[in-house]
């Protein structure tokens, strides 16, 4: 007579919260883009490296590790936008000839346009999820929409004012990123409220 038996083990991987680094990231990339937008500087050259690295890479290690934190709008929201700086990257590269004049040759920001508007309505709707968050994220994805309104506009050529607008809400995104990164980093670290993000609204849960 034999007994089979079987136990069952968990095992909890315990891993960082990756918020402090996925809105540095953001943070940063938004910084020197704004900057171009704005007429600050001038060239997307010196901007490609900051959107592969810190706009793309550091997003999506964010996410990554927010998918173990079994957060799925966090690592949504990381993963999408990091990947949307990917591809606004090869989207300048193709633009400044690095891929070959035939592709240069055959830009249409009509379709970049198209894109931008994707991204608003991921945008949107992924606002309504930061305002159970906090008020912090919530201005960030709240300025993200007008960013997206503005690119949207802008690469459909309905006037300048529209790349004005693209680029001041990238710049506040970079200022609110900056803060939201130190304090997603603080907090954690000191074990309180360092610096204060807001209360969710509390209209939906």
């Amino acid at each position: 007579m034999s007994l089979n038996t079987s136990n069952t083990q968990s095992v909890k991987i315990v891993t960082a919260d990756p918020g402090g680094l996925g809105l540095f990231g953001l943070a940063m990339v938004t910084f020197v883009a704004s900057t171009q937008k704005l007429g600050w500087t001038t060239g997307l050259s010196f901007v490609v490296p900051w959107a592969i690295f810190l706009g793309a890479i550091a997003q999506l290690i964010a996410c990554f590790n927010d998918f173990k934190h079994n957060n799925t709008f966090g690592a949504t929201a990381f993963g999408a936008y990091g990947l949307f700086w990917l591809a606004v990257a090869a989207s300048w590269l193709i633009k400044m000839g690095a891929f070959g004049p035939v592709l240069a040759a055959n830009v249409d920001g009509a379709q970049l346009g198209v894109a931008f508007l994707g991204f608003l309505i991921f945008s949107v709707f992924m606002t309504i999820g930061a305002m159970e968050t906090n008020k912090v994220l919530f201005i960030i994805f709240f300025l993200i929409d007008f960013l997206f309104i503005g690119l949207a506009a802008d690469a459909f050529g309905f006037g300048h004012g529209w790349h004005v607008l693209a680029a001041w809400s990238e710049l506040l995104i970079a200022l609110f990123g900056f803060y939201g990164s130190a304090a997603a980093t603080l907090n954690v670290h000191f074990g309180k409220p360092f610096l204060p993000v807001g209360k969710p609204f509390g209209i939906f849960k």
